[in-house]
């Protein structure tokens, strides 16, 4: 019989805390309490316990959290930032739109940024590397770290999509100058539209990223630079924390299901798995997407689809550097051939074990007979 498992169960956000969203709602809209009041406060301080950062900051967006790093970390115009190429377009458009140029280079085998290729990539322009820290797991921070104080470089994160990930025990996000948070509703931790945040330890940008996100205002209400509305508004935050109280329960939930699709499908020749959970007592992953390589990979999206199991590719299936009308010339061969094999199978909070098993079956059924 065919199983419906979804790539993602949107109503499920919704659903799983109905009752508390109906009651935080009420709460917030009783007090009239919509831009900048306490709940906002309450979260950020969370955040920032959380993940071990001096500051956290509510905005609109990721993208957004992002770009105000750049732009509150001083980058100057023109500077070249290495990044992957195995990344959402909104990295490099926060770079673009900071001043910056985007320097993508190539995916390394965990599935973030290669660190061998970024040197490679330095030039007298070079002033920053910000790696993504992909799918909830931290790339390895010490290389990087290394590399970048060997050139004078600074460290920015987009770590959109690892709220909790870890490396040698410390949080992303908290590494560079500044990192950034998705709450967007698919993340681990989602909220009903666009959110974001912003982390730092460093008291000047994180007074330079409360001005930002609210018109360049002051405390006294004096404008003191160009700016823009980028707010997380309060209700969000009150849905995001009451929501946050299971995180790590959430977490560790993740990481059963990934251990799962390690069990079941690690001995497959014909794909290529993620680090396993137990894999490197260095990296904590958080398992934001469980992404594989797979022989026939589009075959295989289709006879999935066909059986009721959704899957995505990342990006639409194009790296950054493909984006030739943005004036990327790169030549990155293992991105290209990564992206002809590259595809997420499910793993979010709706998903059962059986429902774990009917995927891993429908994935084994298919190389039995190609």
């Amino acid at each position: 019989m065919i199983r419906n498992v979804p790539f993602f169960n949107y109503p499920s956000v919704y659903s799983a805390y109905r009752q508390e969203f109906i009651a935080a709602l009420d709460n917030v809209g009783t007090r009239g309490a919509f831009i900048l009041q306490k709940d906002l406060v309450e979260f950020e301080q969370a955040l920032a316990s959380y993940t071990g950062a001096k500051y956290a900051i509510g905005v609109a967006n990721a993208t957004d959290a992002l770009e105000m790093g750049f732009v509150a970390g001083g980058l100057q115009p023109g500077a070249e930032v290495i990044i992957s190429s195995h990344t959402m377009m909104a990295t490099a458009s926060a770079v673009h739109v900071a001043g910056g140029v985007p320097v993508p280079v190539e995916v390394g085998s965990d599935r973030c940024i290669d660190l061998e290729s970024i040197e490679a990539a330095i030039t007298p322009r070079t002033r920053a590397i910000c790696p993504t820290q992909l799918n909830g797991r931290t790339c390895d921070m010490d290389r990087l770290t290394k590399i970048a104080q060997a050139h004078h470089l600074d460290i920015y994160e987009d770590s959109a999509q690892a709220l909790g990930s870890k490396f040698n025990g410390r949080s992303a996000g908290t590494f560079g100058k500044t990192g950034c948070l998705s709450f967007y509703p698919a993340k681990v931790l989602g909220c009903f539209g666009d959110g974001g945040a912003v982390l730092t330890n460093d008291d000047e940008i994180y007074r330079k990223i409360l001005l930002l996100r609210d018109h360049g205002r002051n405390a006294e209400g004096e404008v003191e630079f160009w700016a823009r509305n980028s707010r997380l508004d309060n209700l969000q935050a009150a849905f995001l924390n009451l929501q946050f109280k299971d995180y790590p329960k959430v977490v560790t939930r993740r990481r059963v299901i990934a251990a799962l699709y390690q069990q079941r499908l690690g001995d497959c020749s014909r794909i290529q798995l993620p680090p396993h959970p137990d894999s490197n007592p260095k990296h904590f992953d958080i398992y934001q997407n469980y992404e594989i390589e797979a022989d026939k990979r589009d075959e295989l999206r289709v006879f999935l689809k066909e059986q009721g199991v959704g899957t995505l590719i990342q990006w639409g299936g194009r790296p950054v550097h493909q984006f030739s009308k943005l004036g990327f010339t790169q030549c990155l061969p293992k991105t290209d051939n990564f992206f002809k094999r590259c595809i997420m199978l499910p793993l979010n909070m709706s998903m059962t074990d059986d429902d774990l098993h009917y995927v891993c079956d429908r994935v084994l059924d298919f190389y039995r007979t190609r």
